[in-house]
């Protein structure tokens, strides 16, 4: 009988949880880490700002189980892409792409990801331990880049400096398709991030 209390103690808890998380994601699409505040994350959730501190301690550490979140769509988002694809070579096109895709079908989540720019390209992050496994999470997503270069002949430097290099370009693009600067060029941003994948591959043959 006590077992079963305590199950629908945290059942009736994770629901909680899980409201304040959807209530928080809204609010911060809306007003960035900077302009949220508990209040407005509490009012969304209808619940009280005392309520939220009973789940978390802080608005840093909402925003950080949010960002972790969509990370982890990401990493899944990228593992299954990876999974159906063929040879290294394949498998470091697949996962470049699905690490651009996922990001162009989701705007809100590439913002979410911009955290440590808030407030002008001064960084301020969400605290040491969180940035540093929200970092971990993002490098996981890309790691397969990094390993599908190393068994194509690049050493392990290299492969990371390759894994970074995806991001960066990938990023930059992603900001022109969303605000729509893509159009001055009139360019493709996802036919520009292939172009750019199959480059990469193709100085790796030849290396």
């Amino acid at each position: 009988m006590e077992q079963r209390r305590e199950g629908r103690r945290e059942a009736v808890s994770g629901h909680k949880r899980a409201l304040i998380l959807k209530a928080a994601r809204e609010v911060f699409e809306a007003e960035g880490l900077e302009g949220a505040s508990l209040r407005a994350i509490a009012a969304r959730a209808g619940y009280t700002p005392a309520a939220l501190y009973f789940h978390f301690d802080s608005k840093e550490a909402i925003y950080a189980e949010v960002l972790q979140a969509s990370l982890a769509s990401l990493g899944q988002a990228v593992d299954e892409a990876v999974s159906g694809a063929g040879g290294a070579e394949a498998r470091l096109r697949a996962a470049a792409m699905a690490f651009f895709r996922f990001y162009a079908a989701n705007p809100r989540d590439l913002d979410l990801g911009f955290y440590l720019f808030r407030g002008g390209m001064k960084p301020a992050g969400l605290g040491r331990e969180r940035d540093e496994e929200l970092n971990l999470a993002l490098e996981g997503a890309l790691k397969p880049i990094a390993k599908a270069a190393e068994v194509l002949g690049a050493s392990k430097a290299d492969a990371n400096l390759l894994m970074v290099d995806v991001f960066a370009h990938a990023t930059g693009l992603l900001l022109l398709l969303h605000t729509g600067r893509i159009r001055m060029f009139g360019a493709s941003a996802p036919m520009l991030m292939e172009t750019y994948v199959q480059d990469r591959i193709d100085r790796l043959r030849k290396d």
